[in-house]
C-alpha cells in the first residue's frame, strides 16, 4: 500500500533519481563543509534513493547516515561493500606517526580463506556477524558475496576475493553466507553477474572480455549464481565484461537486454534487486559514455545505477529512456517498486536511523572478533614445506629469524600483528620493512639481515586491486626472494595477499599462504609458522602448473605447545 501510493505522487524525475545511488566516504565532516553541502544536496535537490557508504569509523558511518535520512523526504537505502565483513569499509584507521591502530568492524580474512576451510558452517557465521554489524551502521545492503569462480591465475581484480575456482565449493560457501547474512536481517548480494573470474583485464580499467562457451558458462561460472537464486537472495551485481557467448553484440554484460534480462530475468528467474557495479569504471563509461551507459543499463533490465560520476546527469539520462521510448514508464515503475519495497520492508519507513551510542555494543564485539580468529586460523595452508621448515624450531632449538615485510608503504598494518606474535614465541626476531612502491627497491638492509638468521620470512602483503593491470608482483621483488634462495638460505615464504605468488618463485621450499592481512590473518599465520596451532587448511585453487587444487600439508600441534 505505502509501495504504490508513494509511487503515484512521485514526478518523473523523483521516479528516476529513486535508482541512482552516488558513492560518498563516510568520513567525518563538519555541517558548516563544502563536502558536506556537496552530499546534502545530493538528497534535498536531486532527491537520491540511496548511497553507497565507503571508508569511515563505525561512529562515524552511523552519524552520516542518520544525518542523511534526516534530510530526505523518503528513507534512504544505504549501502556498502563488505566483502570481508563490516570491517571492509568500517574502520577508524591509524594515528600517524605512532602507528596506533584505532579499531573498528570485524575484519574477517578474504573469502579464499573460508574455501580453504571448507566449512559452511564458519561461511554462515561470517555472514551473519558481518549482517548484524551492518544493521548497527543503518547498512541494510551489502555487496557480497562475490560469487565469481576465480578459475584464471592472471586475473588482475578478482583472486582470492573469490571463494574458490571449484564452482561447487564457490556455490556451496555462497549460498551459506548468503544465508547468513539474509538470516542476519540484510539484502545479500552475489557478484559479478554473470562471472568475473575468467578474465584478465581489470574492469575498472577496461572493458573486460570472457571468451567461454555457453557451455562452460553453465557448467562453471553460472553455477554459483543458479544456486544462489535457488536460496533467494535478495540482490545481484553485474559485471562490466564483454561474453560473446551471451551477447555478441560487444556491449558488456551490464547493458546487455540479453544477459539481464533475458539470461538472469527470464531463464533464471531471478526477481530480486539487480545493481550495476560502478557506473564510474571504464568498462562501461570508455566506449558508450556515462550518460548512454546509464540509459542502457537500465534499458537492459538493472533497478540501482550505482556510483556514477554525475548524479545528475544519470537521473536525467534515466528520463531520457523513457522520454525517448527506449523502455516504457512501466519500466522505470518495476525498479522503483523494488527500491521502495526494500525500504519497507527494512522497517525504514517506521524508524529509518539507528543509534549512535549502539553501536558499541555490536560492532567489532569479541565474539566477532573471536570468530574472525578462527576462520583465519582454519585457512592457512601449507602449501610446500619440502625442507621442513615449519613450525620454526621444530627440531627443539629456538632459530634466529628475519622477518622480510613487503607491503604498499600505505599498509600501515603490513606486519605489525605477525612480528608482535612472532617474538611472543621466540626469543630472536628481527625484522625490517621493504616497500613495494619504490620502483627499485633497496634490498641491502634485507640481506645483512638475512645473513645473521637461521631462517628467513619473507611476508608479501602486495595484493590485487581495483587499480591493478596485473595480478603479479613486482619483478625486483620476487628476483629477491629467488636470490635467497639460491643463495642457500632457509626460507620461508608467506603470501597475504595474492596466493599465486608461488608461480613468481617456484624453488621456495616452505611457501605459506594466510589469505589477507587483517590481523586475524597475521596472527594465524604467526602461530602457525611457531607450531603453537594446527595446520589444516588446503587450496581452494590450483598453482598452475606447481600445485593442484587441493594441495595443503596437514600439521598438528608442535610437542612443545601441547
Amino acid at each position: 500500500m505505502w509501495v504504490d501510493s508513494v509511487i503515484a505522487t512521485l514526478s518523473l524525475r523523483d521516479r528516476a533519481a529513486q535508482l541512482v545511488w552516488p558513492w560518498i566516504l563516510s568520513d567525518y565532516v563538519s555541517e558548516r563543509s563544502a563536502e558536506w553541502s556537496r552530499i546534502a544536496r545530493l538528497v534535498r535537490e536531486d532527491h537520491v534513493g540511496g548511497f553507497i557508504l565507503s571508508v569511515g569509523s563505525p561512529l562515524d558511518i552511523a552519524a552520516k547516515a542518520n544525518a542523511l535520512q534526516r534530510l530526505s523526504a523518503l528513507p534512504l537505502l544505504m549501502s556498502a561493500d563488505m566483502e570481508t565483513g563490516a570491517g571492509f569499509r568500517a574502520r577508524a584507521g591509524f594515528f600517524v606517526p605512532n602507528g596506533i591502530d584505532l579499531g573498528g568492524a570485524t575484519v574477517f580474512p578474504s573469502q579464499m580463506a573460508l574455501g580453504a576451510s571448507r566449512d559452511t558452517a564458519l561461511a554462515y557465521a561470517f555472514g551473519l556477524a558481518t549482517a548484524r554489524e551492518a544493521r548497527a551502521l543503518g547498512i541494510p545492503v551489502v555487496f557480497g558475496p562475490v560469487l565469481d569462480v576465480n578459475n584464471n591465475p592472471a586475473n588482475p581484480v578478482i583472486g582470492a576475493r573469490s571463494f574458490a575456482e571449484d564452482p561447487q565449493l564457490a556455490a556451496r560457501l555462497g549460498v551459506a553466507t548468503i544465508r547468513g547474512l539474509q538470516d542476519g536481517g540484510v539484502l545479500a548480494t552475489g557478484k559479478h553477474f554473470p562471472g568475473h573470474g575468467d578474465t584478465e583485464t581489470n574492469s575498472h580499467l577496461a572493458l573486460s572480455v570472457v571468451t567461454a562457451s555457453r557451455a562452460r558458462l553453465d557448467s562453471v561460472e553460472l553455477l554459483p549464481f543458479r544456486a544462489a537464486i535457488a536460496a533467494n537472495v535478495g540482490a545481484i551485481m553485474t559485471f562490466h565484461g564483454f561474453l560473446p557467448a551471451l551477447d555478441s553484440s560487444g556491449v558488456p554484460a551490464t547493458l546487455s537486454p540479453r544477459v539481464m534480462t533475458g539470461l538472469l530475468r527470464h531463464e533464471l528467474g531471478f526477481q530480486g534487486l539487480l545493481v550495476t557495479d560502478a557506473m564510474d569504471m571504464r568498462g562501461v563509461v570508455d566506449k558508450f559514455g556515462a550518460a548512454e551507459a546509464a540509459t542502457m543499463a537500465i534499458a537492459a533490465g538493472n533497478d540501482v545505477l550505482l556510483m556514477p560520476a554525475n548524479v545528475p546527469a544519470a537521473i536525467d539520462a534515466v528520463i531520457k529512456g523513457v522520454q525517448s521510448g527506449r523502455y516504457t514508464e512501466d519500466r522505470l515503475n518495476q525498479s522503483v517498486r523494488r527500491v521502495l519495497t526494500l525500504k519497507a520492508r527494512f522497517g525504514l519507513v517506521r524508524d529509518r536511523f539507528v543509534s549512535v551510542e549502539g553501536v558499541r555494543a555490536i560492532v567489532g564485539d569479541s565474539m566477532n572478533l573471536r570468530l574472525a580468529d578462527s576462520i583465519a586460523q582454519r585457512s592457512i595452508v601449507l602449501a610446500k614445506d619440502s625442507s621442513a621448515l615449519v613450525p620454526l624450531g621444530g627440531n627443539g632449538t629456538a632459530p634466529k629469524v628475519a622477518v622480510i615485510t613487503y607491503a604498499r608503504r600505505t599498509d600501515l598494518s603490513a606486519g605489525t600483528t605477525l612480528i608482535s606474535e612472532l617474538r611472543r614465541g621466540l626469543p630472536h626476531v628481527t625484522s625490517t620493512f621493504v616497500s613495494a612502491d619504490d620502483e627499485d627497491p633497496r634490498f641491502e638492509t634485507p640481506m645483512r639481515m638475512a645473513d645473521a638468521a637461521d631462517v628467513v620470512v619473507v611476508c608479501s602483503y602486495v595484493n590485487i586491486t581495483s587499480e591493478t593491470a596485473t595480478a603479479l608482483a613486482p619483478r625486483a621483488f620476487a628476483d629477491f626472494v629467488s636470490g635467497l634462495i639460491s643463495s642457500g638460505r632457509r626460507v620461508v615464504l608467506v603470501s597475504l595477499g595474492t596466493p599465486y605468488l608461488l608461480q613468481q618463485v617456484p624453488s621456495v621450499s616452505t611457501y605459506v599462504v594466510g589469505w589477507g592481512g587483517s590481523p586475524a590473518s597475521q596472527r594465524a599465520v604467526a602461530r602457525a609458522l611457531l607450531g603453537s596451532r594446527p595446520i589444516s587448511g588446503t587450496l581452494p585453487i590450483a598453482i598452475p602448473p606447481i600445485l593442484p587444487i587441493g594441495a595443503g600439508i596437514v600439521r598438528q600441534v608442535s610437542p612443545q605447545h601441547r
